[in-house]
């Protein structure tokens, strides 16, 4: 694992992405409440980095982890969260459509979706919703330790091709089992030029 990621820190929470600051490099983390966000940022830094709960949409706001200078991890709020008024809802829209459509930093966002339910029609909403802005983004499909081996390389032809990809477009992984976190770490690590400088 890499020195940096290893070393990474929370930094901040913010509600407006306006008053962020500014980063060299950023990759993000995106998806629907219980798809495991927390506990894959855990396992690509390999610590207690992001609060775990049993309960989905406790990340309400933007939560900057720091990565080697001026490098930032952001875990953003999931979507299709339980609870809160319409109002509320609508806020946490607005703040993750402001982050993600602001920061000049952006290396990547790193869509989650469940290795064994698959994308969702938020998920879907929100690959094609990155498309359209033209972002940087790639699938991650955690909790792959929920799908049978015998149904793992298929699994994973029917979750890309649902979002209209192929198999090898996306990440496979477990934070539980350590599957696939490997070169996820090694992606992470080049986005943010952590190789170069940390």
């Amino acid at each position: 694992m890499h020195d940096a990621l290893k070393a990474a820190r929370y930094l901040l929470s913010e509600t407006d992405p306006a008053r962020l600051g500014e980063s060299k490099a950023e990759v993000t983390f995106v998806g629907r409440s219980n798809v495991g966000k927390s506990s894959l940022l855990n396992a690509l830094c390999g610590g207690a980095l992001a609060r775990v709960s049993n309960t989905p949409g406790r990340t309400r706001t933007i939560n900057v982890f720091l990565a080697g200078s001026d490098r930032w991890l952001v875990d953003l709020p999931g979507y299709g969260f339980a609870g809160g008024d319409r109002e509320e809802i609508a806020g946490w829209k607005s703040m993750l459509e402001g982050y993600l459509t602001g920061r000049a930093a952006m290396k990547m966002i790193f869509l989650l979706v469940d290795a064994k339910v698959g994308p969702t029609k938020l998920d879907l909403m929100m690959a094609k919703w990155l498309d359209a802005k033209r972002l940087p983004w790639r699938v991650v499909a955690t909790k792959a330790d929920q799908v049978k081996p015998s149904r793992g390389i298929s699994r994973r032809r029917e979750v890309a091709e649902s979002l209209g990809l192929a198999s090898e477009d996306l990440a496979w992984v477990s934070a539980k089992e350590d599957v696939g976190m490997r070169e996820l770490r090694g992606e992470v690590s080049a986005l943010l030029g952590l190789g170069l400088a940390a």
